[in-house]
């Protein structure tokens, strides 16, 4: 009878075992499913793998640069035409909707440090902000992809970018001369702007990554606070060797036709850029991508 227990007992133990067994797993894959980011704010737990995330500011590009989707964003994301087809199916949302973003039902919010009701916004998802030009523009990548688990993938990318956006910028310089001045500006609500180097439009990669060289006028009033508004008639102190025109089609100013810009020397000389400044406007790799070819067709002709 002895005999007969202990195999018993034995086989009970083992029974015991392997049913405990899967809770422990479970436990431990519902540990994986979140992560913590250390935030400006301070640690957040968000999910390792979000799968509707929205975005209230200007990071949808890096978000969909690292292919996570996407179920709202912003109203100057969502008018991009280079966004369009990967936004199709994407909600417009701003931070005042609280309905509509519950309605999306997201699992991460990412906004900005000026994004308002913020703790609203807490209540729904889990919600990160980053505050604008406080880390340059390619550690902000890198930071969206510690946020989104995809670190890994993030400085992929910019080890690769750095190293295309160098090599273009060499041969603008052997092209245009190591002097050669470069200025953007751009037309917004019958305003002219002119922008230094750290506003999207493209003056990351033509000051930091290219280190083309910045008209002394425009370094002196834009450099500190990134733009700096003009009129038409001062143009002419703010144009470089070369000058792009980051052009807003739909508030379209009259000074192209002035007799002010048609005699500054880059229009003379034929060295004027023109893009759609819908397009134009971010830093995110999707964006800097685009532009970077923009700069090589126009500056080099590839």
């Amino acid at each position: 009878m002895r005999n007969k227990v202990i195999p018993f007992l034995l086989f009970l133990i083992l029974l015991l075992s392997a049913c405990s067994s899967s809770p422990l797993t479970d436990k431990k894959i519902s540990k994986s499913d979140t992560i913590i980011y250390q935030s400006e704010n301070g640690p957040v737990k968000v999910p390792a793998h979000p799968k509707r995330v929205i975005v209230l500011s200007s990071f949808a590009g890096n978000v969909m640069a690292l292919g996570v989707p996407l179920v709202g964003v912003d109203s100057w994301s969502k008018m991009n035409p280079r966004f369009q087809d990967k936004l199709k199916n994407v909600q417009e949302v701003s931070e005042e909707n609280i309905e509509k973003i519950i309605s999306l039902q997201p699992d991460l919010i990412i906004g900005l440090s000026t994004t308002k009701n913020i703790d609203k916004l807490k209540k729904i998802a889990p919600t990160v902000t980053f505050t604008y030009g406080k880390v340059d523009y390619l550690t902000q990548h890198i930071e969206i992809g510690k946020l989104l688990n995809k670190e890994k993938e993030a400085r992929a990318w910019v080890e690769d970018f750095k190293k295309r956006a160098e090599e273009t910028g060499k041969e603008i310089k052997e092209k245009i001369g190591e002097n050669a001045t470069v200025s953007v500006i751009e037309n917004f609500d019958k305003q002219l702007y002119v922008f230094g180097n750290n506003w999207g439009r493209g003056t990351e990669i033509l000051y930091q990554a290219m280190k083309l060289k910045m008209p002394e006028k425009v370094k002196e009033m834009a450099l500190k606070q990134g733009y700096y508004a003009i009129s038409p008639e001062v143009l002419p102190q703010y144009t470089g060797d070369y000058l792009i025109i980051s052009q807003n089609i739909d508030s379209k100013t009259s000074f192209e036709e002035t007799a002010t810009y048609k005699n500054i020397p880059a229009v003379k000389n034929h060295h004027v850029f023109v893009a759609n400044a819908k397009e134009f406007y971010f830093n995110d790799p999707l964006t800097l991508d685009y532009q970077l070819d923009f700069f090589r067709n126009k500056f080099l002709g590839k």
